[in-house]
């Protein structure tokens, strides 16, 4: 029998079931999904009204 006691339950332990090959993949897949999916909606995003930039005022010239 092996100690195998299910998934692992540290920071450390997840990150080295991660890095194993055939779950790296797939981690690998989610992410690039996650930045394709933000990178999306961020340029769906309305961009702020830039206020409306008036002519500098007319002076008289001076003689």
């Amino acid at each position: 029998m092996s100690d195998d006691a299910g998934p692992p339950r540290t920071f450390k332990g997840l990150l080295r079931w991660a890095t194993t090959p055939p779950q790296a993949w797939g981690v690998y897949l989610l992410a690039l999904l996650l930045v394709w999916l933000l990178s999306f909606y961020a340029g769906t995003l309305k961009p702020k009204k830039a206020p409306e930039a008036s002519p500098p005022p007319v002076t008289a010239p001076k003689s």
